[in-house]
């Protein structure tokens, strides 16, 4: 169930969320000036999370701009007319008026919710739809994030097209079935490897932290 947050318990919640995210971190906000705790939080999770930041200043300070190349597994979007301010992990999200800057944090009084995906589905899902909308139409600044840093969710965030699994929803249709009707297809071949075919349809194969893995655009396998 959804949680309101004041200003103090903003903060110790964007420290947790920070803290346990384990499959990808987005940080949405207008204006991005990290205090020197958020630092520390995101420089122990560099290299071990894809993260995601979306800032809508064009003019980032340069100390942060240094800071944010030499990190690992940043990917720096620039959206224009950005307004909103999100946070999330794979399972954690807090929508809020506060923005990831250290002035805010310390001096202004904020207000937000946040909602888990456990608890809070439907919500969630809506806001990560939308965050993966902003990081797609958004200008890449910088990108370190890897290919062997991504898995099948995380690939989701920076390319239209869709896993299997999401695939198969589209097509309500179980992913055991999906995989036949690829196979059917000729699209995978029977030891499910991406064939010439596939490729014109525009399949992709990903090699991930968790081994291989593919997207497609959204096409109708339906019979």
């Amino acid at each position: 169930m959804a949680k309101f947050l004041n200003t103090s318990a903003l903060n110790y919640y964007l420290e947790e969320l920070i803290k346990n995210s384990s499959k990808f971190l987005i940080l949405i906000s207008p204006y991005f000036k990290t205090s020197k705790r958020i630092r520390e939080l995101l420089s122990d999770k560099d290299g071990k999370v894809p993260i995601f930041i979306v800032y809508g200043k064009k003019e980032l300070p340069e100390a942060e701009l240094e800071w944010l190349h030499s990190l690992k597994s940043v990917r720096l979007h620039y959206c224009q007319n950005l307004h909103a301010k999100c946070y999330m992990s794979q399972d954690s999200a807090i929508l809020s008026s506060m923005n990831l800057y250290e002035f805010s944090q310390v001096n202004n009084n904020e207000m937000g919710i946040n909602i888990t995906r456990e608890e809070d589905k439907e919500v969630f899902m809506d806001a990560y739809e939308e965050a993966k909308r902003l990081i797609r139409l958004s200008e890449i600044i910088e990108s370190n994030i890897e290919e062997d840093q991504e898995d099948e969710e995380t690939a989701e965030l920076v390319t239209e097209k869709l896993t299997t699994s999401k695939l198969a929803k589209k097509n309500k249709m179980k992913t055991d079935e999906c995989l036949q009707q690829l196979v059917y297809r000729g699209y995978l071949d029977d030891d499910h490897q991406l064939t010439e075919r596939g490729k014109e349809a525009g399949g992709e194969s990903k090699k991930g932290r968790f081994g291989q893995y593919f997207i497609w655009p959204n096409i109708s396998l339906k019979i």
